[in-house]
């Protein structure tokens, strides 16, 4: 795959994106360690996959690690390798990612997620190329370039002291920050026509048309789930209906009560003598737990909120 091929792939009309893509084809010509911030489904793996192809390395290997998906252990294990014996069920050698990425790329989604030792190891071979697997006394040194994402505030988490501040200023040699779908709200008829097109081909059905106010809901959706759940949604109305007209009765009703949501918070009037904020902010948490029946996650949801500045707002307000 060619580096244009992975641009065209990132569609957009949006000044704020192409200003973003820009810097992406300039810190990729550089091999720099790179940080990509922003907000799931914004599209943080294909960001990667630009800067790679945009490099020297394009021809190496290029290898995703989604580190959510592990327990310490076995990110020590996957990342750096291990000695047959090292651990129970270590029953061959294992060379691991970073070895296995020699001279091309990793990418370490969702770093955020690593636990603090396997960031302190993770930190030396930034800083040294070398690194030890488990088990072995042997110094390995490999030419890997570490592009790493996350959707969290690593700041704040370091803050906190839960993720190295030594790590995250070594990661943020060249941040990228990708906006969400809400703050590029002229790609999203755009965007919807581009899915449209792609998975008609894909699923042989003719694409749907929607209404002028089901387009108008599309717009004021938030979007939380970003052009994945754009994406998603589009699927969804080019199989269910296929060649049909879209109106708002025929969206997801998820789409339709947020809009309305929406809608209620825009027809708020500021009282006359003015409002306790902070006092409005603490009910409408509880009134969001108790209507969930005490689910952080689906009452984040109902405030149009991440689920880490909910759990931040509630301890703000002492209701944890």
């Amino acid at each position: 795959m060619q580096e244009h091929d992975i641009f065209e792939q990132i569609w957009t009309q949006s000044p704020i994106l192409e200003s973003v893509l820009r810097s992406v084809q300039i810190v990729a010509a550089t091999g720099a360690t790179t940080l990509i911030l922003g907000e799931s489904g914004t599209g943080k793996e294909l960001v990667a996959q630009a800067l790679h192809q945009g490099s020297s390395r394009r021809h190496a290997p290029f290898i995703t690690v989604n580190c959510a998906t592990f327990t310490e252990a076995l990110a020590e294990s996957q990342l750096f390798g291990h000695k047959r014996g090292a651990f129970t069920g270590a029953q061959t050698d294992y060379a691991g990612l970073i070895r296995t990425a020699d001279g091309g790329t990793l990418f370490l989604d969702e770093i955020g997620e690593l636990s603090l030792p396997v960031q302190a190891k993770l930190l030396r071979f930034l800083e040294t190329g070398e690194f030890m697997s488990l088990g072995d006394s042997r110094v390995h040194r490999v030419d890997v370039r570490i592009i790493a994402a996350t959707h969290r505030d690593l700041s704040a988490l370091a803050a906190q002291e839960r993720f190295r501040a030594d790590l995250y200023y070594r990661l943020q040699v060249v941040p990228i920050e990708l906006p969400p779908l809400r703050a590029r709200q002229g790609d999203i008829d755009w965007l919807l026509a581009r899915f449209f097109e792609t998975l008609s081909a894909r699923y042989g059905l003719m694409a749907p048309k929607l209404t002028a106010n089901a387009r108008g809901i599309l717009r004021r959706h938030p979007w939380p789930g970003n052009i994945r759940e754009l994406r998603n949604l589009a699927e969804r109305l080019v199989i269910l209906n296929a060649g049909k007209v879209v109106d708002v009765e025929n969206l997801p009703f998820s789409l339709r009560s947020v809009d309305e949501a929406v809608d209620t918070a825009r027809r708020f009037a500021l009282p006359e003598n003015g409002v306790d904020l902070e006092a409005v902010e603490s009910d409408l948490l509880r009134q969001a737990l108790a209507r969930t029946g005490g689910n952080k996650s689906r009452a984040a949801k109902l405030l149009s909120l991440s689920r880490d500045t909910f759990l931040y707002r509630l301890k703000k307000f002492s209701i944890l």
